[in-house]
């Protein structure tokens, strides 16, 4: 594979820039946005000082592939990644990074389905045992299968980290209707698929959706099902009781954790390595999701 050049920042003059986010930015193309995902990685909500080579084509294209794959039966802001002629003389560095989306305006809570016990749900369950609320059957392992997924909402916190709630929570923000409509929306899109992914050698543990509303009804916005908001793991050597090898970024994760990094601002620099690693990690998903290399990394 030759070597990919790492798109930390996209600057497109003429036209104006609608938003920037931590990995994605967004330009105005009136009633369209194109979003661009950049190269950028994040960690505990902090941007790390260097970036994944290819990152952001995967997470696109990943994107995309489930956007596809859904198709009319998910309401989404996906309309292409096909270019428009507004900013086709930059396609050298747009090119397979980049989706046109409809405008949405965004629902300030993370959904986040869970089908396995990791991360925050696992480190509450050991205290608590429940999450967000939910008591789960005792005497479960990190990593072990739960017996059904589960709906466990988050917010942004003041400091910029995410922060779990619960359902009643949930619904004194938005709504019993809307609570329940992201909850049973969330999950049937985690657990279709959840099934779809294990035929092909990832378990998806968990995932992390965003909704918004357009022209009043409600659609998924954002990425969909990508190693940066879903945790991959292999199914063949999946084996409950601690840590499961990913596909994700969890590798970087714990690398930073190994660091002594205290998770606030600056965030040390990946070696070389580590950013080797995860590059190859996110390609693996997403050949092994899809089937097929990705475009333009690998052609």
């Amino acid at each position: 594979m030759r070597q990919v050049p790492v798109v930390l920042s996209v600057e497109l003059p003429g036209v104006a820039l609608y938003r920037r986010g931590k990995v994605r930015e967004l330009f105005d193309l009136g009633d369209r946005l194109l979003m661009v995902a950049t190269d950028r990685i994040s960690a505990f909500d902090v941007v790390l000082p260097n970036g994944i080579p290819g990152k952001g084509i995967v997470l696109t294209q990943l994107s995309a592939f489930w956007f596809e794959w859904f198709g009319p039966t998910l309401r989404s802001h996906y309309l292409t990644t096909e270019l428009p002629r507004e900013v086709t003389a930059y396609r050298s560095l747009l090119e397979g990074r980049s989706m046109v989306v409809r405008k949405a305006t965004r629902i300030p809570i993370e959904c986040v389905a869970r089908g396995y016990l990791a991360g925050s749900a696992w480190a509450e369950y050991r205290a608590t045992g429940t999450v967000c609320g939910l008591r789960l059957p005792g005497g479960l392992r990190e990593s072990e299968r739960l017996p059904e997924p589960i709906f466990t909402p988050a917010v942004k916190a003041e400091e910029g980290h995410d922060e779990n709630i619960s359902f009643a929570e949930l619904v004194d923000r938005v709504g019993e209707e809307l609570a329940r409509e992201l909850r049973d929306r969330s999950l049937e899109i985690y657990s279709k698929a959840e099934r779809f992914a294990r035929e092909r050698g990832i378990i998806i543990a968990d995932t992390k959706l965003e909704f918004g509303w357009i022209d009043g009804e409600l659609a998924v916005i954002d990425e969909l099902l990508t190693p940066d908001s879903s945790r991959f793991w292999d199914a063949e050597r999946y084996e409950p009781g601690g840590p499961q090898p990913s596909f994700d970024k969890q590798f970087v994760r714990d690398w930073l954790l190994a660091s002594g990094w205290e998770k606030r601002p600056p965030a040390p620099e990946l070696p070389p390595e580590i950013v080797e690693k995860t590059a190859e990690k996110y390609r693996e998903a997403y050949h092994r999701l899809t089937g097929r290399p990705v475009q333009f990394l690998e052609r």
